[in-house]
């Protein structure tokens, strides 16, 4: 049956012996965003390994510095240049050869094996965040933890200028500063947003039965949400698969804090919390770096890469612009776009389900926003499609990841 050729590709894949990838095209239709997501562990998996070896190569060759003394340093100098470009060119020869069978055949996604917030700043670009505390006369205890005195989060940005601003400011800002640094943000209205999380998998649970095994379950809470998806519980498993997405409509900025948790099934009495990760999702929406649903690296409308983003890229592209105050973008003939005085090329059609090509300028815009950070003043990096990792914490067992 179609699913059981999906699995055994898929063990294939898990298990990635580069031969088993180049004997069979995979056929578009037997691909789905598992077969990406393993491809992009694969990749993660190869950079580590490659981060480490050269991290041991340079290493060794300290030592050995150390050991020939001055003398062999000077000698070494040609050595290590040598080594350094053999390094170059192994570096650049082995990833590319697999990579480049690979391209044709399945697109990628980013898998952060940290939580996305250490990659960009934790999306403080200009919303930062205070925790308001209860005075303590009062307390009991006067050791209350700061988490338990905490009543609300106070958010805001706090600016402060000399006036006149030199001129170089003005230019900086893209805009007449003297109306203040806090032009171009969104009002503080409600907003109601649909919140999607997908929850792809844990690892290393920590044990919470006595046979040494958890029985893990979901449980998802936003704001008057409280999801727990208690029957679907994965029995003895500490590594659990859960491939599961779920749909949550709130409201910023009332709701906006995330609890993503994972619980241990147990037939009597309570279900006992393993841990859990807040995800702060009102600064995802607002940040300059876009991280409501990553920008793949293709556009596609159909098969297991299409594209995910209620906006177009064009139309990514354009807000960006705008709110930039960017020149652009400007679609010229012959494959090109022009943002703020750079130009950037690109594919110019597309192909439909049944393989008909039509003109498209969504390639080109996708260039661009991969590259947003290229432009002057108004780019950063948008976040990439991506999966992240995040550590599980319990309250009892603070700091220790569970």
């Amino acid at each position: 049956s179609e699913e059981e050729k999906e699995k055994k590709k898929k063990k294939k894949k898990g298990g990635g012996g580069g031969e088993e990838i180049e004997e069979e095209e995979p056929d578009e239709s037997m691909l789905d965003w598992w077969s990406k997501y393993f491809a992009s562990i694969e990749t993660m998996k190869e950079q580590l390994r490659q981060q480490e070896a050269a991290a041991a190569e340079a290493e060794e060759k300290e030592e050995m510095e150390i050991a020939e003394g001055f003398k062999g340093q000077v000698k070494n100098k040609e050595k290590s240049k040598a080594s350094k470009d053999d390094k170059k060119k192994k570096q650049q020869s082995v990833p590319e050869l697999p990579e480049k069978k690979n391209k044709q055949k399945i697109d990628e996604l980013k898998v952060f094996n940290k939580e996305l917030e250490a990659e960009f700043d934790n999306f403080e670009d200009w919303l930062h965040t205070f925790n308001l505390l209860r005075g303590k006369i009062g307390d009991n205890d006067d050791n209350a933890t700061e988490e338990e005195r905490i009543v609300g989060r106070f958010k805001g940005s706090i600016c402060v200028y000399k006036v006149p601003l030199p001129d170089d400011i003005t230019k900086e800002a893209g805009y007449d500063p003297t109306f203040g640094m806090f032009q171009g943000i969104p009002s503080n209205d409600p907003i109601n947003v649909l919140v999607r999380v997908y929850i792809v998998r844990a690892t290393d649970l920590h044990p919470a039965d006595i046979n040494g095994k958890a029985d893990p379950y979901i449980a998802i809470k936003l704001g008057k949400t409280d999801i727990k998806d208690k029957e679907n519980y994965i029995s003895k498993q500490l590594n659990p698969v859960f491939g599961k997405s779920f749909d949550i409509e709130a409201t910023f900025p009332m709701e906006s804090m995330l609890t993503v948790a994972v619980y241990d099934w147990d037939l009597v009495g309570t279900d006992d919390l393993i841990g859990e990760t807040k995800i702060d999702l009102e600064n995802r929406y607002y940040s300059k770096h876009r991280a409501t649903c990553g920008v793949s690296q293709t556009y596609s409308i159909h098969g297991y890469n299409i594209w995910r983003d209620p906006m177009k890229p064009s139309q990514i592209l354009s807000k960006l612009c705008k709110e930039g105050k960017v020149d652009g973008p400007h679609f010229g003939p012959g494959g090109r776009v022009k943002v703020a005085n750079r130009v950037y090329t690109g594919p110019t059609e597309i192909e439909d389900e049944n393989g008909q090509k039509k003109q498209t300028d969504e390639h080109l815009a996708l260039t661009v926003l991969r590259h947003w950070e290229d432009v002057p003043r108004a780019g950063c990096k948008l976040v990439p499609e991506h999966v992240e990792t995040r550590p599980l914490l319990n309250p009892d067992k603070p700091g220790i990841e569970q």
